[in-house]
């Protein structure tokens, strides 16, 4: 059964995410054939669009205005609405980030729909879109499929792989004009926290720190071993209740949920609340004093041992290894 699926493209600092390119691959599973249309809404984001369409998605709709320069929930409810309204689709696809957690239940609520949220997977059987996502803070899976109306989902990033890039596919960007009034909230200024290195939600590595770091300071090894390979850094809550990093870094049930290629505890000791966050990452190597630590359990390599002396070692192993690569 083919179907007309919408898919939001999330730009940051006038780029596309990479979980836009995974919502792409996601709507084409879930369209079963049929038509895949992006979303582009901001500022100046039409250029965006071919980039989108090389991806995987048809062709794209755009609503720019001065008003959608930054998020907000009211301008860019409006903008989507109004996409939804032209296009009529039988499904939509959003990232599950903070943009998308934020914008996808008030969207299904002013549609009546429901709302699958945070899918890992994405497959079709018996005419259905069966859509696969974590229950118990990860230690269960539940498949969902939508019985009536509108499918609506967002999806988890790094887990459903980006479609092939194909600099030759072409397709249609065209505009739509929509009157963005009656804002709630105006943005005049973002002042970030100065942050280096690679988005932490959509990293292929993350090396993160516990309470064994010790001090801020103690985090100095480990954005070294992160540069190295081309990976962010994140934190346990404990380290950030110690004020060794900032809260932004924190993993776990409260913090971010990442499901990267490699995720590297060090001193970490793998209480439930930090397992919920980083247990379904591929590939978990954890590097702790106490052999009884819980986070061993869920290791798929442990390294008993002091982290200031494993992590400089295993960083001077990874750049030989670069050099001669």
């Amino acid at each position: 059964m083919s179907r007309k699926v919408l898919v939001l493209g999330e730009v940051r600092d006038g780029s596309l995410r990479n979980v836009s390119f995974e919502a792409v691959a996601a709507a084409k599973t879930a369209a079963e054939g049929g038509e895949v249309v992006g979303i582009l809404v901001g500022q100046a984001v039409s250029v965006l669009g071919s980039e989108l369409i090389q991806y995987g998605a048809d062709r794209v709709v755009v609503v720019e205005d001065e008003k959608l320069a930054q998020y907000t929930s009211d301008g860019y409810s409006q903008a989507l609405l109004a996409v939804i309204e032209q296009e009529k689709p039988e499904g939509l696809v959003f990232g599950h980030t903070a943009l998308g957690k934020d914008l996808s239940p008030k969207i299904a609520a002013k549609l009546s729909s429901g709302l699958i949220s945070d899918a890992t997977a994405v497959e079709t059987a018996g005419g259905n879109v069966v859509f696969t996502r974590p229950i118990y803070s990860g230690k269960a899976f539940e498949k969902k499929i939508v019985t009536e109306g509108l499918i609506f989902a967002t999806v988890r990033p790094n887990n459903i792989a980006p479609l092939e890039k194909d600099e030759t596919k072409s397709g249609d960007v065209t505009s739509l004009s929509v009157e963005i009034k009656d804002l709630r909230a105006i943005i005049k200024e973002v002042v970030r926290k100065a942050s280096e290195g690679v988005d932490l939600s959509e990293a292929k590595v993350v090396v993160s720190g516990g309470r064994g770091v010790k001090s801020a300071d103690g985090f100095n090894p480990l954005k070294e071993l992160a540069d190295v390979l081309g990976g962010a850094i994140g934190a346990s809550r404990g380290a950030c209740d110690a004020e060794y990093c900032d809260y932004s870094l924190q993993i776990g049930q409260t913090g971010k949920v990442v499901t990267p290629d490699l995720y590297i505890a060090c001193g970490i000791s793998g209480a439930i609340q930090h397992l919920a966050g980083m247990s379904n990452s591929k590939v978990i190597v954890a590097i702790n004093k106490d052999p009884e630590a819980n986070i061993f359990k869920v290791a798929d390599y442990g390294i008993v041992g002091d982290l200031f002396e494993v992590v400089p070692m295993l960083t001077e192993e990874f750049k030989k290894l670069k050099v001669h690569q």
